[in-house]
């Protein structure tokens, strides 16, 4: 039986009654043509069963309509939420998202980076681990969207951690806690960072001591040793760089024997699917992360296109809220 012909732009082109060069742009540049003709030009090539191939037509545009989304832990669900947004407004842009993530390593998320270059227009890097050099060598020859993370220069989506730590430090002292240890996360990570450094702020502006533990691997796993060199410090409130540390802190802290909020309050970050799952349900700072999902791709799009260049790069600042839950309570007697 013989293979059905495939429809060509050439087919596309006789049956509109335009050149094959005017269809080419219909799909690789429709600023190029006039609306009314590209609306012509797609229903015949809908009805003709005509696909153009991505790859001729991302070599005639220089675009492949295609973005790449990096995140460092496939498996945390914190990065489900900006998953989701960024994929959400990629397909409302008409645009192919592709996810991958890097373990952890900066080596393998630039690695990722490089291969991927050619077939995307652009990345959003999700809590990236690489150093702020690397980012920026990187950035000045792709397109690139920061969420989690700031380097001067660069385009970036973070939820407002500054102000976020600070209404943990307000609430630890509320309850009268006059102690506080933070549990880091990894060394190579601006999230842990800032969030110490607001925190400690805070933590001083209302006459409490704060004391930076770790770093902790940033999973559920690494709770046992955080929560064993809290109860060493003698704090009476613990801050956990993410949920998934603080939800192994509690796990640790059962086992052991201790209360939780009656001899010593846990708070995460992220307020991840689950956090009001575990017992007690975890305090958490929130934040709104699909938005920031959606908000990088957006960036990433519009990104040069009508931003004048005295103003710099954008830089989305989302505003986020402490959870209070049952890990918390007055700082024992």
């Amino acid at each position: 039986m013989p293979t059905p012909k495939r429809t060509t732009v050439y087919d596309v082109a006789q049956e509109a009654g335009v050149a094959a060069s005017t269809v080419s742009r219909a799909f690789s540049n429709p600023r190029r043509v006039n609306a009314a003709t590209r609306r012509h030009v797609l229903e015949i090539a809908e009805r003709l069963g005509y696909h153009p191939n991505p790859l001729a037509t991302a070599l005639q545009s220089g675009r492949t309509a295609t973005v790449a989304m990096l995140v460092p832990d496939i498996a945390n669900p914190h990065f489900f939420g900006p998953i989701r947004g960024a994929e959400r407004r990629a397909t409302a842009a008409d645009i192919t998202f592709i996810l991958g993530f890097t373990e952890e390593s900066a080596d393998t998320e630039r690695d990722k980076i490089e291969r991927l270059a050619r077939s995307v227009d652009g990345f959003v890097l999700a809590s990236s681990r690489m150093p702020e050099a690397t980012t920026a060598e990187l950035a000045r020859e792709h397109n690139v969207v920061l969420i989690d993370r700031q380097v001067e220069g660069l385009p970036s989506v973070v939820v407002d951690n500054a102000a976020g730590s600070r209404q943990i430090a307000d609430h630890l002292a509320s309850l009268g806690h006059r102690s506080l240890v933070y549990l880091s996360g990894p060394h190579i990570s601006w999230l842990a960072g800032e969030r110490w450094r607001a925190l400690s702020a805070g933590a001083e502006e209302r006459g409490m001591t704060a004391t930076r533990l770790g770093p902790f691997p940033p999973q559920v796993a690494g709770g046992g040793a955080a929560a064993d060199a809290a109860l060493v410090s003698g704090a009476t409130a613990v801050v956990a760089h993410n949920d998934l540390l603080a939800i192994g802190i509690l796990r640790r802290l059962a086992e052991r024997g201790v209360s939780v909020p009656e001899e010593i309050s846990v708070v995460g970050y992220d307020d991840i699917f689950g956090a009001d799952f575990c017992v007690p349900a975890l305090t958490t700072l929130a934040g709104p992360q699909e938005e920031a999902g959606r908000a990088a791709v957006e960036v990433l799009l519009t990104k040069g296109s009508t931003r004048p260049a005295e103003e710099g790069p954008r830089r989305v600042v989302l505003p986020s809220h402490l959870v209070i839950r049952d890990s918390t309570g007055p700082a024992p007697e």
